[in-house]
Formats: C-alpha cells, sequence, structure tokens
C-alpha cells in the first residue's frame, strides 16, 4: 500500500539528543506514527480491510470439510484474520514506508547521525508492528468470543507464532523494499508475497484440506508456520516435532530475509 510522501524531518535522536539505541528509536517511531495517521488510505487498508476478510470467509467456510479435517469455523476464520493483519497492516504497510523515506531521502539523512543501519529500519517498523500487534490481539478475543472459540488449548503456542510473524513480515517487507523502486509500485511489488501467503500458507484454504504433496511444499513458505503456530495454539493437536518445525521454518526465513537487508537494502533513491 501506498504512503503519503510527506517530508520527514530527523527525529530528535537523530540530532544527537538521546544517547541510548531504545530512545533513538522511539523518537524515530514517534515520528513515524505521526506520519502513518496523516495517511488516511494506508491506515484504511492496515487497521479495516483485516478486519473485514476474514468474516468473508464465514459463507466459504460451509463448502470446506472443516470437520473431516478437524477444524472449527472459528479455527479457520481466526488464523486467517491475524495472516490478513500481518500482510496488510505490517508487510505491505512497511515496504511503502521504506520505500517513500528513502526515496524522499530521509534514510540517507538519518544514517548521518547517531542512529545505526538497524535501529532506522527497527524504529521506522515500530509502529506497523505495534498497530499489527494489537490489532492481532483484539481479532483474537474478538472471534474467541463470537465464534465460541473459547480460551486456546496452548496459548504460547499461538504467542510465539505471532511474534515470529511480526518479526518476518518486518524483515520481508524490508527485503521487499529493496528492489522496489518508488512510491507508486510499491502499491504493486508487495502483492505477489500477499497472494501466495493468502493461497498457500493456510490463510484462506487450511494445510488440512489440500493434497498431501502440495501441502508439503506450502509448509515450507514463510507464513506457514506462523498460520500453523496460531492455529495450533488453539486446536492444541500439534505435536512436539510439528511445533519444532513449523518454529526452525519461520526462524530460517527471519535469518535469510535478515541476511538479504545487510546485502541489499538501498539507502539512497534508486535511478
Amino acid at each position: 500500500m501506498s504512503t503519503t510522501t510527506t517530508r520527514a524531518s530527523a527525529p530528535p535522536a537523530a540530532r544527537g539528543r538521546a544517547s541510548t539505541p531504545r530512545s533513538r528509536m522511539t523518537a524515530l517511531a514517534r515520528t513515524e506514527l505521526t506520519l502513518l495517521g496523516r495517511n488516511k488510505g494506508t491506515l484504511f487498508a492496515a487497521l479495516f480491510v483485516p478486519l473485514v476478510l476474514p468474516f468473508s470467509l464465514k459463507s466459504a467456510s460451509g463448502q470446506m470439510d472443516l470437520a473431516g479435517a478437524g477444524l472449527t469455523v472459528g479455527t479457520l476464520i481466526l488464523p486467517a484474520a491475524i495472516g490478513f493483519s500481518l500482510l496488510f497492516a505490517v508487510y505491505s504497510a512497511l515496504v511503502g514506508v521504506f520505500v517513500v523515506r528513502r526515496e524522499e531521502l530521509v534514510l540517507k539523512r538519518l544514517r548521518t547521525g547517531e542512529l545505526r543501519d538497524g535501529e532506522i529500519l527497527a524504529g521506522a517498523a515500530m509502529p506497523a508492528v505495534l498497530s499489527g500487534l494489537v490489532q492481532s490481539v483484539l481479532l483474537a478475543v474478538g472471534c474467541a468470543l463470537l465464534l465460541d472459540l473459547g480460551a486456546p488449548s496452548a496459548v504460547y503456542l499461538s504467542v510465539l507464532g505471532l511474534l515470529l510473524g511480526l518479526v518476518l513480515c518486518a524483515a520481508l517487507a524490508a527485503v521487499t523494499a529493496s528492489f522496489t523502486r518508488t512510491g507508486e509500485s510499491a502499491q504493486v511489488t508487495p502483492l505477489p508475497f500477499m497472494f501466495v501467503s493468502m493461497f498457500g500458507s493456510g490463510t484462506v484454504l487450511p494445510l488440512e484440506l489440500l493434497p498431501d504433496r502440495l501441502a508439503s511444499v506450502c509448509e515450507l513458505l514463510p507464513l506457514t508456520p506462523v498460520i500453523t503456530l496460531v492455529r495450533g495454539g488453539w486446536t492444541g493437536d500439534l505435536s512436539g516435532a510439528e511445533t519444532l518445525g513449523a518454529v526452525a521454518t519461520a526462524v530460517a526465513w527471519t535469518v535469510l530475509a535478515v541476511f538479504a537487508v545487510r546485502r541489499r537494502f538501498r539507502w539512497e533513491p534508486r535511478h
């Protein structure tokens, strides 16, 4: 999603008024939060689209053999809601943030101050990550109440999956921004990953309903372990081996994304 090309001045942390990484990133995050609040289009896509899309699955769930897969409408919609939140509120929104700030030379100016590269990216990502976290928690509570899900059987799995998803989507957003040329193209470049994740990672269609070979391939997609852990936290049917496999896959993708950011992220406009 696009982000308003508002000229942002360097936050106080970047001008030497703060001396710790935490205070510097907090100052930058506060600036980004202000800019995010001015962009109505991004706010709508990030905050309201993930609230609406999951419940469109309720009508489609009647055509799925959920009982045969050991699932219910609630365990279909809740992970989908969190998946949509990660994709729209975190991943897509941050691609636009990173690209627009780079094209406005904001990132280049920030690098001349006390802020380190990691602090710049983390501070810029913080508002989107926090909004995704809050939104996911609200969606989980809402789905649990409205869909009679009750309390999760293994809440730590859902929490772990959500935290891994937030970090992973932020890192993948920086990777996508590295080969995105303009703020306008930032509306397009996130789409492949979003579509693959929605239809191949168990967000819209649970892997249990896919052919075994196709499901085995989809298990290796970046967002699949996140959805698996979130859903497993409510169903409680994940074995220790399945849990370790999902965590290992998510961590591997995160490490790979961070490595790609360190090697390929662009700090100056692409011409």
